[in-house]
């Protein structure tokens, strides 16, 4: 794509943050039947964020404020740095209904995009208010907020602000999304909104279970400039096995703006895992989440669980790697990156 003169900058989920947000699982939501063993790793995320910087918790209502910092009490999670917020919501992919933060001439900006429920799969009109509702309430203080006209959802992208960009065709190119825009289009947006001037369009990659459209938070991430880890898959009898490798080989192929070839590291796919309908759901190590000092990588009681942390741990060797058990988060097709956004500086202090 053409090199686009921005005064917008987003920057790498590495960049120092000021705070992060999750919506919280209710039973008005798909979590309905499972709040008992999903609450819990909603907890723990909540204990290691808090640990590391303030956390937004987006709640469904007073009463449900109520029960949560009821919970955060009983597993002495201080709550000092812990913000509550109330808005009524659909679901709790944080991740596709939270504002995206970027830098406007190094002053932040909240990107408040649609949101349509990944091309019109489930109810998502109370979450597409969550961002409008949140710049309203004051919790940003002076930070102004964008209202972009485009369906757009945080976990189809990955940057390594060094203006180039991750993303999947099946995803940002979906006509459930937006059917009057054109690549073209897209990668004009893309490079006014965020800098970006070169962007790898995967044709190739997916995970059964997945309702997305492939989102790249689940198939490759960037960890510093130079290095992506990618989901591999080495059993030539799993379904994910010929994809995935089209993927990697796609990844092989991409060059950075300085035409220097990405350093690619394969992240393991757990062995197969189904809900009681009998259906595989899409467990994977790239929806890590990044935050202060530390990652948190999602770990599903399987051997691949120790590779996947030692290979992050070769990228991230600065920071503290922390497994969170998310076999409860995967009953719902997401994992913990799904459920989680992040505030660069300047947005929650």
């Amino acid at each position: 794509m053409t090199s686009v003169n921005s005064n917008f900058y987003l920057p790498p989920e590495w960049t120092r943050q000021s705070g992060a947000m999750l919506t919280w699982p209710h039973s008005q939501s798909d979590w309905k039947s499972i709040l008992d063993t999903v609450e819990p790793v909603y907890t723990e995320i909540a204990r290691q964020i808090s640990l590391k910087e303030r956390l937004l918790i987006v709640c469904f209502n007073e009463k449900h404020k109520t029960h949560i910092k009821t919970l955060l009490t009983q597993e002495n999670i201080n709550l000092s740095g812990v913000i509550f917020f109330i808005s009524e919501s659909d679901d709790t992919w944080a991740r596709d209904h939270a504002p995206l933060s970027v830098y406007k001439n190094k002053k932040p900006v909240l990107l408040d995009f649609e949101f349509n429920g990944w091309g019109n799969k489930y109810p998502y009109q109370r979450d597409n208010k969550i961002t409008e509702n949140l710049c309203h309430s004051g919790i940003f203080s002076k930070v102004h907020c964008n209202k972009i006209d485009m369906v757009f959802e945080g976990g189809s992208i990955d940057v390594n602000g060094a203006g180039e960009m991750l993303t999947t065709s099946r995803c940002l190119l979906s006509k459930k999304r937006n059917p009057e825009i054109s690549q073209d289009q897209i990668e004009k947006k893309m490079g006014e909104l965020f800098s970006v001037n070169t962007i790898c369009w995967l044709q190739h990659g997916y995970l059964e279970g997945d309702d997305t459209d492939a989102h790249i938070d689940t198939l490759a991430r960037f960890c510093n400039e130079n290095t992506i880890v990618y989901t591999s898959c080495k059993d030539k009898q799993d379904i994910h096995y010929t994809e995935l490798k089209l993927m990697a080989e796609e990844l092989e192929t991409w060059t950075s703006n300085s035409q220097k070839k990405f350093r690619l590291l394969p992240l393991p796919i757990p062995k197969a895992i189904y809900n009681a309908e009998g259906k595989r759901l899409p467990a994977n190590y790239a929806n890590f989440f990044i935050i202060n000092r530390a990652v948190l990588v999602p770990l599903y009681n399987d051997p691949a669980d120790v590779q996947a942390i030692d290979t992050l741990k070769t990228c991230f060797p600065d920071k503290e790697i922390i497994g969170i058990d998310c076999l409860p988060l995967i009953q719902q097709f997401g994992s913990l990156h799904c459920i989680t956004m992040q505030f660069p500086e300047g947005i929650l202090d």
